[in-house]
């Protein structure tokens, strides 16, 4: 299908033919090519509703206005039943779709401005859209009341049914739609108690779970509008490096191919079709000027790295006093240094883009945007456009771990100076092939971290001196809370703590990967944690709940992930268990792995049994879902994942093969208890990934008695 057919049933649906106001602000009637839950039904002129959350049709079916991008977490499904619980609706009837690109009326709460990240797509958006949800109920409560002449008091709406039980009357919510648009919304609104939900909580099935089953559902591949020209960049295999020559005359002789040019991102080849575009770069010849390149590899980075650590560097944390602590007699003392890895965030889908020229000059931006305003403001400063000009219209994507949540939108700049390269009288699909993604930069940074720990005859750990090195996140010249968030907020009993960070310059772009410091704070705090707890003789398991004493939400996790393993009852014959407890991003995780080791020496993760305190379970089906993703994320990429720089600084991984995932029959069992919670929701997307490294690594090290310093566990060969 042409964007041209497409697109008319999205204009349609989002431009609308009437409002609903719910006291927010009207929804910009732009032309968007929408992606949709694929579970919609009817015509355009059905959908009649407008207002900044929740659209009704008059087929009854309720539209929620997603400000959050669909990549797999499950905001389309959250955000909907939030918006059904207050309003009262039937869950066969709810929908969703992404919002249009507008910092002000659909900013994250926490952020400030519209983006997806940090696992606060429902934290953020949990009072917001349920208010959403009862404003427009009180609306159709209001328009029955009017059209029937009875008190609004004596109406009730059950299962997306408005009644009066004094009069027999009764009526879906799209047959009161267009008379509710012209009613006064309340200023406010009273929220259900918990105690009386029957949605939220509810394991409800997905709503975009059938359309990506089907083939239904459409990503920004997906978009193939008439006469589309095809553009892929050459990259350097150096980061840092710049274009200083090309030889373009075999790639012109490649049939399909158009034009080449020089960006400053690399040289573009625009051909007629994705094949051409690739055989055609692949043919081209590009001398590169490495002046101002990263040449180190990784193993000099290493070395750098520890000779960092003579520096005085940064305090992210001082109780008590270390030095003094450690002069004490009768001390059992460990010291350690784990170095992690750059990571790529690997998502199925690769970062691609389509622009299209409307006949009015304006401009129709699609992508999978985690920042939908920075990438649409991105674009129209790179095209020459007003932004009040382009239209950035998200599509669901194909996972993104942090990938796609880029301060500055470098991948956006990218896309839009190879269409602006071009005379725009053609439709542009830039895209990165999995080559381009895993050796494009961008990555959660390489770490080293030298850790200190001393524990006494009681087996309580009293010191704990650490130091991390690595690159800021955030560009900070000062302390990055990224990169000790985890380690300088210990939940431990630990009267003598110093955790101090170093902070250092590479030419590798570095990026937040999902769950982000704790990637690394987790896996260092947990493992040596247990080691220490291993050098006292104690059980890892009672020796961290004596040391958790100040959050009791810590303990519970613990206790349950401990419970649904039988801790302490026999292990079968070759293997080993091993634990570990993070809290990430307001949610508390614990988790147990079980371990044995493979034929060919390979850590075999048999089972993981994982409990979860994220507050209120909106969805228990999405928590769950999470959890296990989040473990096989995060499992893969302890087992076998690093992107390593070779001798003079190239980039040795290029695709699955080399920077592989966990497959399906590596998959360990899962089992996942959600701890029952009054708390407001927290976030469950990144959370479930930084327990599971350290409880693997903890079990290996109990199985083999090795401790893990580096990571991956498994070294895949790149020669």
């Amino acid at each position: 299908m042409t964007i041209q057919a497409i697109s008319t049933t999205r204009r349609a649906f989002l431009a609308g033919s009437g409002g609903l106001v719910i006291g927010f602000t009207l929804v910009p009637k732009i032309a968007a090519f929408a992606a949709e839950s694929g579970e919609q039904a009817g015509g355009p002129d059905e959908l009649i509703a407008l207002n900044t959350f929740v659209k009704v049709g008059t087929d009854n079916t309720v539209t929620v206005l997603s400000k959050h991008i669909e990549m797999g977490q499950g905001p389309f499904t959250g955000l909907a039943t939030l918006v059904a619980e207050e309003l009262d609706a039937d869950w066969e009837q709810m929908r969703a779709v992404h919002s249009p690109a507008d910092d002000k009326i659909y900013a994250n709460l926490a952020f400030g401005l519209q983006g997806t990240g940090g696992s606060t797509s429902i934290a953020n958006s949990y009072e917001q859209f349920r208010k959403a949800g009862a404003t427009v109920r009180a609306m159709l409560v209001a328009a029955a009341a009017d059209e029937w002449s009875v008190p609004a008091s004596e109406i009730t709406v059950e299962k997306g049914r408005v009644k009066h039980a004094g009069s027999g009357r009764e009526s879906g919510f799209g047959a009161l739609s267009t008379k509710a648009a012209t009613m006064k919304p309340p200023v406010d609104v009273k929220l259900k108690d918990p105690a009386t939900f029957t949605l939220i909580g509810q394991e409800l099935p997905k709503l975009d779970t059938v359309s990506k089953t089907n083939g239904k559902a459409i990503f920004t591949l997906d978009i193939v509008p008439d006469n589309l020209l095809v553009a892929v960049v050459a990259h350097p295999d150096h980061f840092g490096a710049a274009v200083k020559s090309f030889d373009d005359s075999e790639t012109r002789k490649v049939k399909g191919v158009v034009d080449v040019k020089q960006l400053p991102q690399g040289v573009a080849v625009y051909a007629d079709n994705t094949f051409a575009a690739l055989k055609g770069r692949s043919v081209l010849k590009v001398d590169w000027d490495l002046s101002n390149a990263e040449t180190r590899s990784s193993e000099q980075l290493a070395t750098d790295y520890a000779k960092a650590l003579t520096d005085k560097g940064i305090i992210a944390a001082d109780k008590g006093d270390v030095e003094k602590a450690f002069g004490e007699n009768g001390l059992k003392i460990l010291e350690a240094q784990i170095v992690f890895p750059f990571l790529a965030h690997a998502p199925m889908e690769p970062l691609d883009a389509v622009f299209i020229k409307a006949a009015d000059g304006s401009l129709d931006v699609y992508n999978g945007a985690q920042f939908p305003g920075m990438d649409r403001n991105t674009a129209a400063k790179v095209v020459g456009l007003d932004p009040s000009k382009v239209r950035l219209n998200t599509q669901i994507t194909g996972g993104s771990f942090g990938r796609k949540a880029q301060f500055g939108s470098p991948y956006m700049q990218e896309a839009a100076t190879v269409y602006a390269a071009t005379d725009r009288s053609r439709p542009v699909k830039h895209m990165w092939t999995r080559e381009d993604d895993i050796r494009g930069g961008y990555y959660r940074p390489m770490y080293l971290h030298k850790m200190r720990g001393a524990i006494n005859a009681d087996g309580r750990i009293v010191a704990w001196d650490q130091a991390i090195v690595g690159q800021s996140i955030l560009g900070k010249a000062d302390l990055d809370s990224t990169s000790v968030e985890g380690a300088s907020e210990l939940p431990y009993d630990v009267p003598n703590l110093r955790v101090v960070s170093h902070n250092v310059k590479l030419a590798v772009p570095p990026l937040w990967w999902r769950s982000v410091g704790h990637t690394h704070t987790g896996f260092a705090v947990e493992t040596f944690l247990d080691e220490l707890f291993q050098m006292a003789g104690k059980d890892p398991v009672e020796a961290r709940l004596q040391q958790l004493t100040e959050d009791p939400r810590y303990a519970g996790v613990l206790k349950k992930a401990a419970e649904l393993a039988d801790w302490g009852a026999k292990v079968p014959e070759g293997r080993q268990r091993g634990v570990a407890v993070v809290k990430s991003f307001g949610t508390y995780v614990g988790q147990v792995v079980e371990v044995s080791a493979g034929a060919d020496g390979v850590p075999r993760v048999h089972k993981v049994w994982c409990a979860v305190d994220c507050g209120i379970a909106i969805n228990p089906n999405v928590i769950k879902a999470q959890m296990e993703g989040g473990i096989g994320y995060g499992l893969g990429a302890v087992l076998f994942d690093a992107v390593t720089l070779g001798k003079g600084g190239s980039i040795m991984q290029s695709n699955f093969h080399d920077y592989r995932s966990i497959r399906i029959n590596e998959m360990p069992h899962v089992e996942v208890a959600i701890i029952k919670s009054g708390e407001r929701p927290t976030g469950v997307g990144e959370p479930g990934v930084p327990p599971v490294g350290p409880a693997t690594a903890n079990a290996w090290r109990r199985l083999t008695g090795s401790p893990v310093r580096s990571l991956p566990i498994v070294a895949v060969a790149t020669s």
